[in-house]
This record gives structure tokens, C-alpha cells and sequence, in this order.
């Protein structure tokens, strides 16, 4: 008893002194973090699994605050009557035993199995809702996330019998639980989607792809997307699309006030605040869970020169020196790469600062050589953008004559067209040689029944033409590793050029040169091309759909290129109803030998009365309205507009042919008064079809009275016969 009192005499006399000392604080326990999944949170295929896999990645991000575990259980299903449940392991006893403050759920991909979703898929949504419930009865207190899937590639050997589709369901029923279930959603989808190099077999990340997966958790449960992130489209001097609501959007840290000002003048007050002067719009939106965030400012009056601030709180991004106007996209492949400085016209460009230009350079795009280990890596992570200068005037005059030359020549006729308050923005992401499925969204191209096959084997898949083969071949030979990309794999430049500059910017229009790496199969670009258009319609998530005009490929001495250029004319017809797709005629303007024409300012040019043709009546080429067989040996053919011979000569190129299908070249004279062309051969007596300019390279002479002359199309069409 005395040695107790003691004891409690000396700590008094220690205490006392010490003053008034504070009790220790007691350290607060970790926050438990339970990963619950499948063989992907498991770690299987990944190297150094335990160190390696996404949970641990996620653990060492989180830090010393949180002990997190992984209850992976490879070939584990959601379904309770799957053939492996994950309620029935041992893991998912040890996470409940857990008890965990935070539970992230990656369930799923293994009831695409045919042994699962297509038997008991009415119950994925409560069997869903009763995991979620077991683990909130474990720890009320629990946070629980569940996951949209990673995906599954077209590699995966059962994709096209079934798990492609069953994939889809599964994600909108993981959506519903969400919403249902009030729980937070993480989307992992997008993380690999668009890295199938990092699926080595189809279903499991590799190292780099456990650490994006974590990467993306981790944001999920802090909210921290690293403060402020924007479209590579986002400098000074940048081009802002007027309109009645023009979108501005990027990701910031989840929750975060995103204020987003658009003024002619700013200031930094004492205080650190920003000033503005006039301001054009104004706006301010909460970002989202996932951080993305976006305003629609109605910024319908141009700008010559203003500043774009966007405020978030811990991060202002200010650019300066900002038009608001007209913004176009110039895509496809080397005729659209082709400079201002090898045009035919080179001295017709008139640089001005009225127009802006922002080019998305490949830094390599060898058509032979080997790509180094450097470019080969760049490749793989999609860094195929590199545009260290942003946004440039197009009053500097080396800038424009490294520029797309038909682009400028659109740009130039536009700007003078639209008038001096109103700058015009061109962005080129041409790449010579690029065939259309490059341009094409995965999602779209594993969708289609038909194109998906593109996907297969790229490197030697023979639905792509014989020469981008072999610039794959040549630029990655000795590669080892089967999964390297390349920027004529089909999706690619989507997905390293498309989707980035389009996340949160506007823009009016796409004028497209390409076709000539896809010549060889039109009927599979009759396909490609529609895909093609519906890609950068939902890349740039526009409320009405975005004009989109094409060039049909010039003469050339090539064999399917009548063939090719005729398929171009009926795709114009077929997409009609599709809003503002439209085809420029090219065909006077080639060179037989030469597959880039050195005259670029006429097509340029008739790109841009489809951009203006509100204002202009003569905007685009004659096109056939009919045709019909008189019963004496001749047929008009009728147009929409008034005819005349492009050189002032008799027209040439028409040809008709029997039931017999052999053409013989016929004479032709037009009919002024009913806007049509009377044709007729001494050799066919009761023609059944018509053609006009076929031949690769083509003397047709056959154009429209316009101010601009527009040729017309080649065709070939049958006779109508009463």
C-alpha cells in the first residue's frame, strides 16, 4: 500500500513539475482499406505480385494512415450462382472479419463467362446489393466503392461470342447498383481502355497497368486528380469556338469550385486576386466525383484578343492573348500534311494573325526505318502530341509554310469570307500515310460486327493496304514484344490525338483529306468512313453534330481509283441525312503520277464554301439528280444545277454500255434549258448504264457555271427506263 502511494506521490511531483503538460496524444488507428475482386486485385500475371499489385501500389500512395489489404480471389464471380462465387471464399470471410472503413469492389469480369451472365443475370443487381449490405453490416461506418470493370480487348478468345456484349450489360448493371445502392463509383473502364498493350492476355494489367489502376483509385478515395488538367489545346494565343454555348471543360481535385472567366483584359491586385476588365462570360461549376468538370459559355460575339482564366481555388490557369471564333480540325493523311511551303500556290499564302494555328507534330512518322527504344516507348504511353510552342500567329510566316497547305487555304478563305473581327483557329492532327482506322474509336470498331476484324493481328492483318503493312514492318523490326503500338494501328491516332485535344474543348467542324491508304478496299472505307465521322462527333460531344467535309480523292494513275472515288459519291448520298457531311470534288486537280498533287488552294477553297455556303448559292459541285432513257439511243442525265465545260471544249469521259456491261465511250452535249447532259454511242442501242470520268486520271471537263466552276463528281449510275 505505502509502495503504491509513493508511486502516486512521484508521478504528481513529475507532473507538477512539468507545468501543465498535456497527456500524450494516442496515435488514431489506420483506416482499414479492403480491395475486394477478382484475379486483377489479386495480382495474377503481375511480376513481383505482392509488392506490385494494385492494392499494394495503392497502400504506399495512401500512405502510413491506412492499412490496406487485398481479398482478391482469382476466377471469382459476383453471381451467387456463378461457378465461383466470391462469397463463398475464404477472402471474402477475411474481409468481412476485416471489418473495413473503406471497401473498393472489382467484380465482374468473370461473369461474362457463358457459364454465368447469360443464366443468372437477373440477379447480378441483388446479388450486388447483398455484398454491399454484408460489409456495411460489418462496419456501418463503412465507405464502400464499387468499380465499372477494366476492359475486356477483342484479343480475349470468347470476345466476339458474347463477352464483348455481356461486358457491356454487366458495366450499365454496376452503374444501376451504384445509383441504387448509394454507393461511390470508380471507373476503370477508360484507365486501360485505351492501353490494350498493358492486357498482356486479354484480361490481367500488367505491372504498369496494376499502377494506373491504383492510381486511379487512389484518386478516387482522396479526390486528388493533381490540382488542374486541361486539353492539350489549352495555351495562350489559342483559338476559343464561339457559339451559343461553347464548352470548356477539364479534371480537377473532386469537389473543387471550378470558375471559369472569359474577359478582354485581366490584373493581378496586391491582394494576389484576379481583376478583370470586360467580361465576355462567366461561369462556375462544382467538379465531379471522378474530377471532371465542365461550363457552357455563351460566347456568341467574336474576340480578337482576351484572356481565359480558370480558378479552381488552388490553382489558377491563365491564357493569355485568347481570340474567340471560328475553330476547325484538319485530319487524314499526307495530302493534308502536305505544307504551305511545297504547295503550288506558296506565294498565295498571306500570313496574318487573324488566323491561329496549333499543330499536333509527330516528331517521327518514319515511313522505313526502325523506330528507336524512345519513340517505341513514347508510342505506348500515347504522347503522340508534341506542340512545344501552342498556339502560333499565323502572322509568323516560317509557322505557316510548315502548315497544312489546304487547311491554310481554308483558313485564309474562311477569315477573308467572315471579315476582320473574326479570327479563325486551325488545328492540324494529319499524319502522312495514316489509314481511316486509325481515326476510328476502339469502342466503335470492337462494336461493329465487321469492323472489329481490323483489330486482329494489325500488323498483318490484310484488310489494311499492302503499303502501311510495310512501313509497320520496317519501323518495328526486331521489336519483341507483340503488344508495341504504332501509329497506323487501327484507334491509335483517336486515341493519342482525337480524344486528348478534344476532353474539354469546342470545335466547329472536321475537314478531311484521306483515302488514299485505303483505296484498296473501298468497301471496307464505306464502312471506315461513317465510324471515322462518329468518332469526332462523339469525341467532341457536340449537342448538334459537327460539319464534317471530305475531299474525294484526285486523278492518279491507280486502278481502283474510279472505283474508290464512286464509293466517296455514294457515301456523300448515303450520309445526307447525317447533318453536314459533305464531299469536295478533287478530280481536275491531280497528277498522274504524283499521289500528292501540288495544287492545294482550289480544294482548300471549296472546303470552305461548305463552311460558308449560307452564304454563298454556289458552294458545291453539280450532282446528278436522275437519269432517263428517252427509247432513241440517248439518255439525259440531269443535275441541280446549270452545266458548262470546264476548258470551253466539247465534254469528254462519258461512256454507257448495254445489258452487257461493256462501255463504249459515248458523245455528249449539254441541255442548258432542263439543266442536263444528253448522251449517246453509235455502238449501244439500249444503254442500261452510265459513267463519267472513269479512268484513274481523269481529262473530265464536265463543271458547274458558278464563279468557282466546281467540277463534277465521276460516277457511274445506272439509266433510269420508264
Amino acid at each position: 500500500m505505502r509502495r503504491i502511494c509513493l508511486t502516486l506521490c512521484a508521478l504528481l511531483v513529475v507532473s507538477g513539475a512539468s507545468g501543465a503538460r498535456r497527456p500524450a496524444a494516442v496515435k488514431p488507428a489506420p483506416v482499414r482499406v479492403a480491395c475486394v475482386g477478382n484475379s486483377i486485385t489479386y495480382g495474377m500475371l503481375v511480376e513481383d505480385r505482392e509488392r506490385n499489385c494494385y492494392p499494394a501500389v495503392l497502400g504506399r500512395m495512401l500512405g502510413a494512415g491506412y492499412d490496406v489489404r487485398n481479398f482478391g480471389h482469382s476466377g471469382a464471380t459476383l453471381l451467387n450462382k456463378g461457378h465461383n462465387p466470391y462469397t463463398k471464399t475464404k477472402e471474402y470471410a477475411e474481409a468481412i472479419a476485416f471489418r473495413p472503413d473503406i471497401v473498393v469492389i472489382h467484380l465482374g469480369i468473370n461473369d461474362t463467362d457463358p457459364r454465368n451472365w447469360p443464366n443468372f443475370r437477373d440477379e447480378f443487381i441483388p446479388d450486388y446489393a447483398a455484398l454491399i449490405e454484408s460489409f456495411r453490416e460489418a462496419n456501418p461506418a463503412a465507405k464502400v466503392y464499387i468499380c465499372r470493370m477494366t476492359p475486356i480487348p477483342h484479343r480475349h478468345r470468347r470476345f466476339k461470342a458474347g463477352t464483348r456484349d455481356w461486358h457491356h450489360q454487366i458495366q450499365e448493371a454496376i452503374e444501376r447498383v451504384a445509383a441504387s445502392q448509394r454507393t461511390g463509383l470508380i471507373d476503370l473502364e477508360p484507365v486501360l481502355k485505351d492501353r490494350p498493350e498493358l492486357l498482356p492476355d486479354a484480361v490481367h494489367p500488367n505491372v504498369e497497368g496494376a499502377r494506373l489502376l491504383a492510381e486511379e483509385i487512389y484518386r478516387a478515395l482522396t479526390g486528388d486528380y493533381g490540382k488542374l488538367r486541361m486539353s492539350p489545346a489549352y495555351t495562350d494565343r489559342m483559338v476559343l469556338q464561339r457559339g451559343m454555348v461553347t464548352r470548356i471543360g477539364g479534371r480537377a481535385n473532386a469537389g473543387r469550385l471550378v470558375t471559369v472567366t472569359v474577359a478582354d483584359t485581366v490584373r493581378r491586385a496586391k491582394s494576389g486576386r484576379l481583376r478583370f476588365g470586360q467580361i465576355a462570360a462567366s461561369d462556375t461549376v462544382t467538379a465531379g466525383a471522378d474530377g471532371w468538370w465542365e461550363v457552357r459559355l455563351p460566347l456568341e460575339e467574336p474576340m480578337l484578343s482576351g484572356v481565359l482564366a480558370i480558378a479552381t481555388g488552388d490553382t489558377v490557369a491563365l491564357y493569355r492573348d485568347v481570340a474567340v471564333g471560328e475553330v476547325w480540325i484538319a485530319a487524314g493523311q499526307s495530302n493534308m500534311s502536305w505544307p504551305v511551303a511545297r504547295a503550288a500556290e506558296r506565294a498565295e499564302a498571306r500570313p496574318t494573325g487573324r488566323i491561329r494555328l496549333f499543330r499536333a507534330d509527330p516528331t517521327f512518322a518514319d515511313e522505313r526505318g526502325r523506330l528507336d527504344s524512345t519513340e517505341l516507348a513514347r508510342l505506348n504511353r500515347l504522347d503522340y502530341i508534341r506542340n512545344p510552342q501552342g498556339w502560333v500567329s499565323g502572322s509568323d510566316t516560317a509557322a505557316v509554310e510548315e502548315f497544312s497547305a489546304v487547311a491554310w487555304f481554308f483558313g485564309q478563305m474562311l477569315a477573308d469570307s467572315l471579315g476582320a473581327g473574326v479570327p479563325v483557329g486551325l488545328i492540324e492532327i494529319s499524319l502522312g500515310g495514316a489509314p481511316a482506322e486509325a481515326f476510328v474509336s476502339r469502342r466503335i470498331l470492337e462494336d461493329d460486327p465487321a469492323l472489329v476484324d481490323v483489330l486482329y493481328d494489325w500488323r498483318n492483318n490484310e484488310m489494311a493496304q499492302d503499303w502501311v503493312r510495310g512501313v509497320i514492318r520496317g519501323n518495328l523490326e526486331g521489336v519483341k514484344n507483340p503488344l508495341q503500338r504504332h501509329f497506323f494501328e487501327p484507334a491509335y491516332l483517336y486515341e493519342s490525338r482525337v480524344a486528348p485535344l478534344a476532353a474539354g474543348y469546342d470545335a466547329e467542324g472536321v475537314i478531311w483529306y484521306q483515302g488514299e491508304s485505303n483505296a484498296h478496299n473501298a468497301e471496307l472505307h464505306e464502312r471506315l468512313f461513317p465510324a471515322v465521322v462518329r468518332s469526332f462527333r462523339e469525341a467532341f460531344d457536340k449537342a448538334i453534330p459537327m460539319p464534317f467535309y471530305f475531299v474525294q480523292l484526285s486523278s492518279l494513275n491507280r486502278p481502283s481509283w474510279p472505283h474508290f472515288r464512286d464509293s466517296q459519291r455514294r457515301l456523300e448520298e448515303r450520309l445526307h441525312g447525317w447533318d453536314d457531311v459533305h464531299m469536295v470534288v478533287s478530280s481536275d486537280l491531280g497528277d498522274s503520277t504524283d499521289v500528292h498533287p501540288r495544287y492545294k488552294k482550289p480544294i482548300g477553297e471549296r472546303l470552305a464554301l461548305w463552311a460558308l455556303h449560307k452564304q454563298s448559292p454556289w458552294y458545291h459541285s453539280p450532282k446528278v439528280k436522275g437519269t432517263l432513257y428517252n427509247g432513241r439511243g440517248t439518255v439525259n442525265v440531269y443535275f441541280d444545277q446549270p452545266l458548262t465545260a470546264s476548258d470551253g471544249e466539247a465534254l469528254r469521259t462519258f461512256e454507257l454500255a448495254g445489258e452487257d456491261g461493256i462501255f463504249y465511250p459515248a458523245t455528249a452535249e449539254i441541255d442548258s434549258i432542263c439543266r442536263a447532259v444528253r448522251v449517246s454511242s453509235p455502238d449501244v442501242e439500249d444503254p442500261y448504264t452510265i459513267r463519267y470520268g472513269w479512268q484513274p486520271f481523269t481529262r473530265a471537263n464536265l463543271c458547274g457555271t458558278g464563279p468557282h466552276k466546281l467540277p463534277v463528281s465521276t460516277f457511274e449510275i445506272p439509266v433510269f427506263r420508264e
